[in-house]
């Protein structure tokens, strides 16, 4: 199964950051590609391009001037659609369902007002916790249950730096072939 996100509705001056950290977490957790709409962020887009040469793995990033282009050709294409909202399913009742789809899944999270047609053409409309709270921990908690804590052991490609875990400290191996 493969993990694409949806980032609707990017706006320069207020949301770089927590853009930013939305294709930092879809990669760390096994999607291997976001899609960004609104509008275009060029220096965000060579950002997250830069940390994937540094950082290792096969992660995309594209930009997409309409985000319902994406959704009509993942559904013409056979994936499945969950968007991320505090209005939906709850998301520990109805992952099983989801992970039983055995479909790729393009994953939708918003920024500003999410339009209806968001809503009523996902396959799942899904819910982290009915309070408000960030498309970033939306997103980390639904693909660690999707992924059953498999991105723990998650291997990227041809990294530069690769962090190596240790109690104290901080121990980075640098990989200078592939610089």
């Amino acid at each position: 199964m493969e993990i694409n996100v949806l980032r609707l509705n990017h706006r320069l001056r207020r949301d770089t950051r927590i853009t930013t950290h939305v294709c930092l977490t879809a990669r760390a957790f096994g999607a291997s590609k976001i899609y960004l709409s609104g509008e275009q962020d060029k220096k965000l887009i060579a950002n997250v391009e830069d940390i994937v040469n540094r950082w290792g793995g096969d992660f995309k990033i594209e930009y997409i001037p309409n985000y319902m282009d994406i959704i009509t050709e993942w559904r013409q294409n056979g994936g499945k659609i969950v968007h991320l909202t505090m209005y939906g399913s709850q998301v520990n009742q109805i992952i099983p369902e989801i992970k039983k789809s055995n479909r790729d899944i393009l994953v939708i999270v918003g920024g500003s007002k999410v339009p209806t047609n968001v809503y009523e053409n996902s396959d799942w409309n899904v819910s982290v916790t009915t309070q408000p709270h960030s498309e970033v921990s939306s997103l980390a908690v639904f693909q660690h249950l999707l992924m059953d804590g498999k991105e723990f052991d998650l291997k990227f490609n041809n990294p530069v730096f690769e962090v190596i875990p240790t109690a104290n400290g901080k121990n980075v191996n640098v990989h200078i072939e592939n610089k």
